[in-house]
């Protein structure tokens, strides 16, 4: 072989490991060997380090001839774990001669070739031509003595062994070496193509700026750091040889790893920011904060220029489908409003694209497009905003087509990827929630403030109006009248011709009363054929000219189903005084006059001050007797059991208050409980239900029945008492009763009063323990989005809902989103005034949680309670 010319002759490995076996053509001045896969030969063997040895090919002096030199280590010069046999002896470094064996491990082996021809059918011959089976040899152990023949040693030493193994010409990696002197010693084909400036900026260069300071400042041998050349991103591994003062530097190119983990990065930051704004869009109230939050998060993860969400709506002037931007978030920092821009208001849908626009949003097809693709129209309004690419997605409302979200660049024609349009598709699925949310609440809130025949505000408004009007009044300024009125022989009509004539009748007499008041002032209906006005600023002779009016109205005939229809009314009016100022007593006093108008023959209008002396005297005495009330032991407690819809059997129960006064008998709550409110009596009474009805619920747990939660309402005045949070846990002390079983009820309208009063002092009760519930829900003016701020256990659908349920086909849809609504916010449902199967089938086909009315029981003593009790536990 050694006679042939070196030109034409060819260096060859064959290999065979664990994978089979290959012949590889040795081509490359500097080949790694081992297992890793990025060694120029990888060894599939796990006996194998992970580089176990290095093939330089060497020139031999006075000659064109050259050959091959193994060496066992890696190019930084540490020796493999199990070292190297060539024709079965171990060796540190060996020439390569023609037809040796070299053995890795006892499962990978090789044999060396010099050929003349390194075509393919050649090398596959030689490949399964091969046979190791005469060579294969024991596995070496790794403290055998390596040995190295003399004539190896004596042209290689092992400096000069390890110099040649730590410059790999050929490794894909950048490698560097300079001295002390900050003098280039060496780079590797790799690094000159990297850094192609290296020799000519020198300590200058990115890769060798600071490598002398850092090496004297760090006492590490070893450092690694991250460096920027001409927009790509290294990590350099930096090795200090302190025997040889050198420097090596071993460089990889991480730049796509780290735009990997930037990538990742802001998607993480864009993903938490959609969570974020989709959880801002379910529980923040205000539906504008909530969709500019939302826009805000989003835009700020996703770094766009610019969030915007249009509606649309009919031309002002055209008529044509049109859009106007309804909210907008943008970097300030880049770019300013648009929002009041009139070209991003009242704008035409055929203006973009000939109408494209409408037609892709509308059949749920995301438009993105950059500013080479905008047509002549769109490149002049969108040139006004910068805009230099957008994406946007519609937003569906019950499947209608109500408007889209977009998101713009100002300053690139960004290609926008599949996970920002994804993103933006799930916001516009969290606003369309959102809207519908506000829409379903709006309606409920509409449903259960206004009188579904007359769409007149119902008496839940009107007591919420009065109230407000009370707040504001200052009688310096102001006349504040209320009327009570009803209609004189609607009875008869309504007997007569049928309620489909009775209720358009009414609906006619609600229009005509509209008629009869100013803007600022209310008309309500009361209940069947009655009707209250509030006139918050009027003199005695507004008043006076305004019931004149209504009475005129009412008398002109109504001409109805063919009928000609002749009624009357009569009214009573009220007036505010510096003495009275109770919205109950003034609607009390107002209906009482209306009897007095009905008893001087109807078709008139009385004042209530000229029925006072009269009147006066009953409430004198019910006041004397309630005084003493509580000394004489004439009140008493009530209970009416709770049902659990699953079970039909007793979960809780709520205490109601019963007086019996022995000289006038059973007194109702609706007469003694405003009066008690009145002269300040309800405090100390209240105080008495909690104490007597903490103390009976523990007795019947000593006595051995299963605990049960017991509900006690608190009043409004009893409620803003100081030291009411002492006052519960000093009862509950007291009597031994656990918080837990206790359930204090508030109405709908404390609930709202002094935000952040009643929130502290319900969040100071529930953190002892205490339930907390909202009674009669609906006869507030609030919404369940207003409610959920608060600590809250329990909902009580009012029983006027319940009531009305087969009644009015509108009342189902109003409890079951009320359910829905509540049953989302972790609020246990309970329907109160079930009086029928009928009633009790809807409910609980809407899976409402619990149920209380006559159905199952009225209330009842503690005597029959004990029965029931007794039942549960046979």
């Amino acid at each position: 072989m050694g006679n042939q010319n070196s030109e034409n002759l060819h260096h060859l490995l064959v290999l065979q490991d664990l994978q089979g076996t290959r012949a590889i053509p040795l081509e490359a001045a500097t080949l790694s060997i081992g297992r890793d896969d990025k060694n120029a030969i990888a060894i599939n063997s796990p006996s194998v380090s992970r580089q176990h040895a290095i093939l330089l090919r060497i020139s031999l002096p006075d000659s064109q001839e050259h050959v091959f030199q193994i060496i066992d280590g890696n190019f930084q010069g540490q020796p493999s774990t199990n070292g190297i046999l060539i024709n079965g002896k171990k060796i540190t470094a060996h020439h390569l001669q023609h037809g040796d064996v070299i053995q890795f491990s006892n499962q990978a082996q090789a044999k060396y070739y010099i050929i003349p021809d390194l075509s393919d059918e050649n090398l596959l011959k030689i490949a399964e031509g091969e046979d190791f089976s005469e060579n294969r040899l024991q596995e070496p152990s790794p403290f055998d003595t390596l040995i190295g023949s003399t004539d190896q040693r004596q042209e290689f030493s092992e400096a000069a062994i390890i110099r040649l193994a730590s410059f790999p010409e050929l490794i894909p990696n950048p490698i560097i070496e300079i001295n002390s002197l900050g003098e280039l010693t060496y780079s590797n084909p790799e690094a000159m193509l990297q850094f192609p400036r290296l020799r000519e900026l020198g300590l200058e260069h990115p890769v060798l700026a600071n490598l002398l300071s850092l090496i004297k400042e760090e006492t590490a041998v070893q450092l690694i750091r991250e460096i920027e050349v001409r927009g790509k991103i290294f990590e350099q591994a930096i090795h200090y040889i302190e025997e040889s003062n050198l420097i090596r530097s071993f460089l990889t190119d991480i730049t796509a790893r780290k735009q990997g983990e930037i990538s990742l990065m802001q998607r993480d930051q864009l993903l938490q920011g959609v969570t974020i704004a989709v959880t801002s869009l379910l529980i923040e109230p205000n539906l504008n904060t909530a969709i500019n939050q939302a826009l805000k998060l989003v835009g700020e993860g996703a770094k766009v220029d610019r969030v915007c969400l249009f509606k649309n709506h009919s031309h002002s002037l055209s008529e044509k489908i049109a859009m106007s931007m309804g909210y907008e978030w943008f970097n300030h920092h880049i770019v300013s409003a648009s929002i009041d821009h009139p070209h991003w208001q009242d704008q035409p849908y055929h203006t973009f694209s000939e109408g494209k626009w409408y037609n892709n949003l509308s059949e749920n097809e995301p438009i993105t497009k950059t500013r080479s693709e905008f047509s002549s129209d769109e490149a002049e309004i969108f040139s006004l905003d910068q805009t230099q690419s957008f994406l946007l997605v519609p937003i569906f409302l019950n499947q209608y087509f109500w408007g889209y979200l977009g998101f713009y660049d100002c300053q690139q024609s960004r290609q926008w990827t599949a996970s920002e349009q994804a993103v933006l598709v799930m916001l516009a699925t969290s606003v369309s929630g959102a809207l519908q949310r506000k829409k379903t609440e709006n309606l409920i809130q509409y449903r259960a403030l206004h009188d579904t025949l007359t769409q007149l505000p119902n008496r839940r408004l009107f007591e919420q109006e009065i109230n407000n009007a009370l707040n504001d009044f200052d009688k310096k300024t102001q006349q504040l009248a209320v009327l009570f009125l009803d209609l004189d022989r609607f009875k008869v009509i309504n007997d007569t011709l049928g309620h489909t004539v009775g209720d358009k009748l009414l609906q006619e007499v609600a229009r005509r009363l509209i008629k009869s008041i100013q803007p600022a002032e209310i008309v309500a209906r009361w209940g069947g054929d009655e009707f209250v006005l509030l006139l918050p600023q009027a003199s005695l002779k507004h008043v006076i000219t305004t019931a004149e009016a209504i009475l005129k109205a009412v008398e002109v005939v109504f001409s109805l189903e063919g009928h000609e229809l002749y009624i009357t009314t009569s009214i009573g009016i009220t007036l505010v005084d510096q003495q009275n100022r109770d919205p109950e007593i003034l609607l009390r006093q107002a209906d009482t006059a209306l009897y007095g108008a009905k008893e001087k023959g109807k078709n008139q209008y009385q004042f209530y001050t000229d029925l006072v002396n009269q009147k006066l005297p009953q409430k004198l005495m019910l006041e004397r007797y309630l005084r003493k009330a509580l000394a004489n032991e004439e009140l008493t407690l009530y209970y009416q059991p709770k049902i659990n819809m699953l079970t039909r059997e007793m979960d809780g129960l709520e205490a109601l208050l019963r007086w019996h006064q022995p000289e006038i008998g059973f007194v109702s709550p609706n007469l003694f409980i405003p009066v008690a409110e009145e002269i300040g009596l309800i405090v100390q009474i209240g105080e008495w239900v909690l104490r007597t009805a903490c103390a009976q619920s523990k007795a019947w747990q000593k006595a051995g029945f299963p605990p049960i939660v017991v509900s006690v309402n608190l009043s409004p005045r009893q409620f803003c008492q100081p030291g009411l949070e002492e006052m519960v846990t000093g009862i509950l002390a007291e009597t031994g009763l656990e918080p837990r079983y206790l359930e204090l009820e508030i109405t709908e309208s404390i609930a709202i009063a002094n935000g952040e009063l009643t929130k502290q002092v319900l969040e100071d009760l529930h953190a002892h323990g205490v339930r907390i519930s909202i009674d009669d829900f609906g006869t507030g003016h609030s919404s369940l989005s207003r409610l959920h701020s608060l600590p809250l256990d329990t909902l009580k659908i009012d029983q006027s809902f319940v009531r009305d349920l087969t009644t009015d086909s509108k009342i189902p849809h109003i409890i079951q989103a009320i359910t829905t609504l509540g049953q989302q916010l972790g609020l246990n449902i309970v329907a109160e005034g079930v009086e029928n199967q009928e009633q009790l089938d809807f409910l609980d086909g809407i899976k409402c949680d619990s149920v209380q009315g006559f159905f199952f029981y009225e209330p009842i003593p503690s005597t029959e309670v004990l029965e029931i009790l007794k039942k549960m536990i046979s």
